[in-house]
C-alpha cells in the first residue's frame, strides 16, 4: 500500500508541507511552473535550497505583488496577524491591515472556483478552509458564516493550501500517517494581546491529535498546518513499518538547535495481517437518510470501513446493524460520532484481525486517455481495479463506454508487462 508518513517533530506549516512534498516529485521545478501558471492574482512561488543542521532541503517562498508575507519561522498566515506583528514590530501593523482585507468563506470559495483546479483539489482546499473557519468560530464564539479570515484568508495562504492539495493529488497516497505534532511553547504577540502557544485556533484544530510542546520557544504549528494534516491524515502515531522509496525535507526560515524542517517519507507498507476494532450497534428508529448521514460522517473521520446489514430485532421489528471498522487509536473518536449521529444507547466492540493483500497504485496511458489504477497482490492472487472517475471521464471525452475504456487499459497493462 502506497503510504505517506509526515514527521512533524518540528511542527507543521503550509509552506513547509509544500516544500517537503515537492521533493517527492520527479520534476519539482516543473511543478513550481504549474503553480505559477494557476493565475492566483499577484502570487508567485519560488523554490530554493536550504540547509539546516547540515541537512539540505527545499524552502518555498510565496510573494504577493512582489512582497514576501509573514513570519520568518514557518509561514505567513495566522488568524490574528500576530506572526507579522511579532517579527516586524508594531509600527507596521496598520500598514499591514490596510494592505489586506478580511475574507469570508464565500470569497474563498469564489477564489477557488476561479482557479483551473481539479474537482478534488478544489474540494480539498475548501474543506481545509472550513476546518479553519470552524476553529475560529469556536474560539471567537460566533457563527461560522460570520467568520472573516485575516492572514489565513489572503492570497498567500490560498497559495499554500492549494499547493499542498495539488501535491497530495499528484502523489496520491493510499494512506497518510502523521507523527505526534510538536506545537512549540511559550507565548506569542497578536493584535489582541499575548496568547499561549499553540494559539487558540491551532489548539482547537489539534483536538484529538497527539501533540506535545517540546523545548523550542515559539510557534511551530500554524493553523493552516494543523488544518492540512487534520484533513489529510488517516492516523496519528509512530511511523508504520514501511519500505521507504522517497524522502523530502521542507525547511522553515529560522535556525534552531534542532533542524527546522518537516520530513515526509513515501513508500510501501506490507500486506499481511492488521488488527482492527469492529464497533457495532442495532438501530430501529432512524430513517435511511439519517443512517446515510451518520455513515458519511464516520467515513470522513477515518473509519476503515462502514457498512449496514438489515436485521430483525426484538418484537419482530425490522432494524439495521451498523458496523464500523477502525484502528484502536480512533476508537474514542468513532464512539463519539456513533453516539452523536445515531440513536443507539450502546455499542459493542470486537478485536478483529484482517488479512491484507499488498497494494500499490499507478496509471496507464491508452489511446483514449490516462487511467489510474490500484493493484492488489499476495496469497497467490493479483488483481487490478481502475479508478471509476478516470474511466467515466475518458468514456465521456471519447463518446464511448466505460467497458471499452477498461478493455483498452487492461490491454495496455498486459502489453507493458
Amino acid at each position: 500500500m502506497k503510504t505517506l508518513y509526515l514527521d512533524c517533530s518540528m511542527g507543521a506549516a503550509g509552506d513547509m508541507l509544500t516544500a517537503a512534498l515537492i521533493e517527492l516529485l520527479p520534476d519539482p521545478d516543473g511543478f513550481i511552473s504549474e503553480l505559477n501558471a494557476l493565475g492566483i492574482p499577484g502570487v508567485k512561488y519560488q523554490k530554493s535550497k536550504s540547509v539546516k543542521c547540515g541537512i539540505t532541503g527545499t524552502h518555498i517562498t510565496v510573494t504577493v505583488n512582489g512582497e514576501e508575507e509573514g513570519e520568518p519561522h514557518h509561514e505567513h498566515e495566522h488568524e490574528h496577524e500576530h506572526e507579522h506583528e511579532h517579527h516586524h514590530e508594531h509600527e507596521h501593523h496598520h500598514e499591514h491591515e490596510h494592505r489586506h482585507h478580511h475574507t469570508g468563506m464565500d470569497e474563498i470559495e469564489k477564489t477557488l472556483s476561479a482557479l483551473p483546479l481539479s474537482d478534488k483539489v478544489r474540494k480539498d482546499a475548501a474543506a481545509v478552509y472550513r476546518l479553519i473557519a470552524e476553529a475560529e468560530s469556536k474560539v471567537h464564539n460566533v457563527p461560522v458564516e460570520q467568520i472573516h479570515f485575516h492572514e489565513v484568508g489572503d492570497k498567500d495562504a490560498v497559495a499554500d493550501i492549494v499547493a499542498v492539495c495539488m501535491l497530495m493529488e499528484r502523489i496520491a497516497p493510499d494512506y497518510v500517517a502523521v507523527s505526534p505534532v510538536c506545537t512549540g511553547s511559550g507565548q506569542i504577540k497578536c493584535a489582541h494581546g499575548i496568547l499561549p502557544v499553540p494559539a487558540p485556533a491551532t489548539a482547537y484544530l489539534l483536538k484529538g491529535i497527539p501533540i506535545y510542546s517540546g523545548e523550542i520557544k515559539g510557534e511551530l504549528c500554524t493553523p493552516t498546518g494543523a488544518a492540512l494534516i487534520r484533513h489529510f491524515a488517516d492516523s496519528f502515531g509512530d511511523m508504520p513499518k514501511m519500505s521507504v522509496s522517497d524522502i523530502g525535507y521542507g525547511m522553515g526560515k529560522r535556525d534552531f538547535p534542532a533542524a527546522n524542517c518537516l520530513r515526509v517519507m513515501l513508500g510501501e507498507t506490507n500486506g499481511g495481517n492488521d488488527d482492527v476494532l469492529e464497533l457495532s450497534c442495532n438501530l430501529d428508529d432512524m430513517t435511511a437518510e439519517e443512517i446515510s448521514y451518520a455513515m458519511e460522517k464516520l467515513s470522513r473521520a477515518g473509519a476503515k470501513d462502514v457498512f449496514t446489514i438489515p436485521t430483525g430485532m426484538k418484537k419482530s421489528r425490522p432494524g439495521t446493524l451498523l458496523t464500523v471498522l477502525c484502528t484502536e487509536s480512533d476508537r474514542d473518536k468513532m464512539l463519539s460520532l456513533i453516539f452523536k449521529h445515531t440513536s443507539t444507547i450502546g455499542v459493542r466492540e470486537k478485536l478483529c484481525r484482517r488479512y491484507l493483500l499488498d497494494r500499490s497504485s499507478g496509471e496507464v496511458k491508452t489511446e483514449l486517455g490516462t487511467v489510474r489504477y490500484k493493484k492488489s497482490s499476495g496469497y497467490g492472487v493479483s488483481r487490478i481495479k481502475f479508478e471509476y472517475d478516470d474511466l467515466a471521464k475518458t468514456a465521456d471525452k471519447n463518446n464511448t463506454t466505460i467497458s471499452a475504456v477498461r478493455e483498452k487499459a487492461e490491454r495496455c497493462i498486459k502489453e507493458k508487462d
